[in-house]
């Protein structure tokens, strides 16, 4: 197997790391692979914690800047924001698991030709998305039942939201491509720098120039796009995917097929978990305002403590896909054994805190006695389960990683019938019931995916192996 990777990387012309190293590309199919997991999950983690603090300065300015109402219009998009942009979000993921395998495998003119189509079924998607949603907002805010009293504004933020999404769909996939080589250093400073971008804009438009809510719509868009700017800057300057007169022609409608194949389930699997959000959300409003409230508070921790275990599983989505590309399936064992191995070290103290403070952490955001007691009720639930979920990000980016994003998809769907069939049993009888169908899902989805890898990984080495002796014995 060795002889036949090495074969493979001649063959394609692959150059040395040297070069690769001063420009933040890692290729991962050699070396201390414990090492180059946690310094490509370090940037990843820092970014994605980055992002939740900008988001809570951004909430925090429409709320003091306008008023509450305008706040609740921005929060009543933020279904259809998950549910939208999940999807197109999705849909440039899964193409990076092309690039990370064609990368791996050292084959640079297939991986120049997948970013090349990726670029066109982006720049496709992003325009009929862009056309549909537009032109049915109106419909979309009347079906959810918007309030009246914030109708207006929710229009007017989400509509320039919506006039951006060729900018946040090109955005996305200037990061995959990025990340899938090996870089997480120039996503992170992208985003922090278009983060600070969307503070300054909101406190320009809103507070200073009183735009209104538009106003925050408008920083989003502009900041998503600095973020695209840097991130297309650094990769022109990218010397492997520089152009090559002696480049093997690809036919482009196979690759975009296969494109297609692999990040559609990724899409799917996003619009799928957001519907799995909605389920919930349900049940809780069904409750009244206090429980609205404490779940609000508990899923803002949720979401913070999340980002821990998904810049784990992101960074063994690229390095598992790389290591497919090599056919180094002994690595690959290895280093999702390590990933699981972070993902629990990283997790233990949240779950401590989840379990045994949960009324402390509950107070960063209400007020209420009462509400904060269903915080205590709610969210012990959620760490008890909580190392769970890490897991399942490791194995659901490493399934994915080896090129299957079908069984994901189907573990989404799992996901929404496990919180609707225990949140109906259970979600409406007690406030502890909506937590313990989050926890159902998660564990649902966990065992399908832990058992689908190492059957998966077990029939790619079989598969292997044969080929091996085949070639070997002509």
């Amino acid at each position: 197997m060795i002889i036949t990777v090495v074969f493979v990387r001649k063959e394609a012309g692959y150059k040395g790391t040297m070069k690769e190293a001063k420009q933040n590309v890692q290729n991962m199919t050699s070396g201390n692979s414990l090492k180059q997991i946690i310094l490509f999950f370090i940037p990843l983690l820092w970014g994605n914690l980055f992002q939740q603090v900008y988001s809570l300065v951004d909430s925090i300015i429409v709320g003091k800047g306008i008023s509450d109402k305008a706040l609740a219009a921005v929060g009543a998009t933020g279904t259809l924001n998950f549910l939208i942009f999940g999807f197109v979000i999705g849909m440039t993921r899964g193409f990076g698991i092309k690039f990370s395998q064609s990368f791996g495998k050292g084959d640079i003119a297939l991986l120049k030709a997948y970013i090349n189509n990726a670029k066109k079924l982006s720049l496709f998607t992003g325009a009929i998305f862009t056309a549909i949603c537009v032109l049915s907002l109106n419909w979309m805010l009347t079906f959810m039942s918007t309030p009246d009293d914030i109708y207006h504004d929710a229009y007017s933020y989400f509509i320039v939201i919506l006039w951006g999404i060729m900018i946040t769909v090109a955005n996305n996939l200037e990061i995959t491509i990025l990340q899938s080589l090996g870089d997480s250093k120039t996503p992170l400073i992208a985003m922090i720098i278009s983060s600070l971008t969307n503070i300054v804009l909101d406190f320009t438009l809103i507070m200073g120039l009183k735009v209104g809510v538009a106003g925050a719509a408008i920083a989003t868009v502009i900041s998503q796009a600095v973020s695209l700017c840097i991130c297309f800057y650094k990769i022109k300057k990218l010397s492997i995917l520089g152009k090559d007169n002696d480049e093997e022609k690809i036919e482009d409608g196979k690759l975009k097929w296969e494109l297609i194949a692999i990040g559609l389930p990724v899409a799917l699997m996003n619009s799928v978990t957001a519907a799995g959000a909605m389920i919930l959300q349900y049940f809780v409003n069904l409750m009244g305002s206090s429980y609205v409230a404490a779940y609000s508070a508990c899923m803002k921790f949720s979401g913070l403590f999340e980002q821990f275990g998904m810049s784990v599983g992101l960074s063994m989505m690229t390095f598992v896909g790389q290591n497919m590309g090599a056919g180094e399936y002994d690595r690959i064992r290895k280093g999702v054994r390590q990933g699981l191995m972070i993902s629990t070290v990283i997790n233990i103290p949240l779950v401590l805190a989840m379990i045994f403070i949960p009324d402390k952490l509950a107070m960063v955001f209400l007020s209420d006695a009462e509400t904060i007691g269903y915080c205590a009720d709610f969210m012990p639930v959620l760490g008890a389960c909580f190392l769970a979920l890490g897991w399942l990000f490791v194995y659901r980016n490493s399934v994915q990683g080896l090129g299957n994003t079908f069984v994901p998809m189907l573990s989404g769907a799992l996901e929404v019938i496990m919180r609707l069939s225990v949140g109906f049993t259970l979600g409406r009888a007690s406030f502890r019931g909506i937590a313990m169908s989050e926890v159902a899902a998660w564990i649902g989805a966990f065992v399908m995916l832990m058992i689908t890898y190492y059957v998966q990984i077990a029939l790619k080495e079989k598969i292997t192996r044969e080929q091996y002796q085949q070639k070997f014995a002509l």
